[in-house]
């Protein structure tokens, strides 16, 4: 990953056992936990784009992990362990269904960027009594660049809180946070380098699946379909 960035691997620092390095104004995982969680899921036979998630927008449901293995129609133990592993949990050992949700659309190599930002907000973004009626806070931002980057949490609430001093509001509205993310230049190429880095196919192999970094694979649609 520090190749496909451009970043000497040797310039990374490490919080607690993750080493990360600074992108812009963003500290991030070299390698994303997110692609291991999608090795564990592939290994089990699962295509996150083919579970029906049913998370609601703007609002959390916790679940347990026998909620979480029958939502995900998985049946192996250490499976289900594995993947469930990777999400952060609650004093009472629960996840929120939204972090899922997204993590399994980020690894639905069918999903395309600006889809996924999408719904990254729709799932985070709180109802606010004035003003706009939904901005993305802190809590919110912070879990989307954790579960999609790896990002130190209070690094990313940091950074949410000096882009909100542009606005007039302690959040960030669709259009501010597609700005960063998708028409950013450093950060807009980061989000497409950890989330979407495809191999550019020969021409001769234009109709062959495309491999991503993160694991997934797409492949494009034929004509007719």
């Amino acid at each position: 990953m520090a190749q496909a960035l451009g970043i000497p691997a040797t310039e990374c620092e490490f919080i607690g056992s993750l080493p990360v390095t600074v992108v812009g104004r963003l500290k991030v995982a070299l390698e994303p936990q997110l692609w291991e969680l999608g090795k564990v899921l592939r290994k089990a036979g699962l295509s996150p784009g083919y579970v029906d998630t049913g998370a609601e927008p703007g609002r959390s449901r916790m679940i347990n992990q026998d909620e979480f293995a029958r939502q995900l129609q998985l049946s192996d133990p250490q499976t289900v362990a594995g993947a469930f592993s990777y999400f952060q949990k609650d004093a009472n050992g629960l996840v929120d269904f939204r972090d899922v949700a997204l993590a399994l659309a980020a690894l639905d190599g069918g999903t395309g960027l600006e889809e996924l930002i999408r719904l990254a907000f729709e799932l985070f973004a709180e109802e606010q009594v004035e003003g706009p009626s939904r901005l993305l806070c802190r809590e919110g931002f912070s879990t989307i660049l954790h579960l999609l980057l790896g990002s130190p949490r209070p690094a990313t609430e940091t950074l949410h809180a000096e882009l909100c001093q542009a606005g007039p509001h302690q959040g960030l509205s669709l259009g501010q946070f597609q700005d960063f993310t998708l028409r950013d230049p450093i950060h807009g190429k980061l989000l497409s380098t950890y989330l979407r880095p495809s191999q550019t196919p020969n021409a001769s192999s234009a109709a062959s699946p495309t491999a991503l970094a993160n694991g997934t694979v797409h492949s494009p649609k034929q004509k007719g379909d």
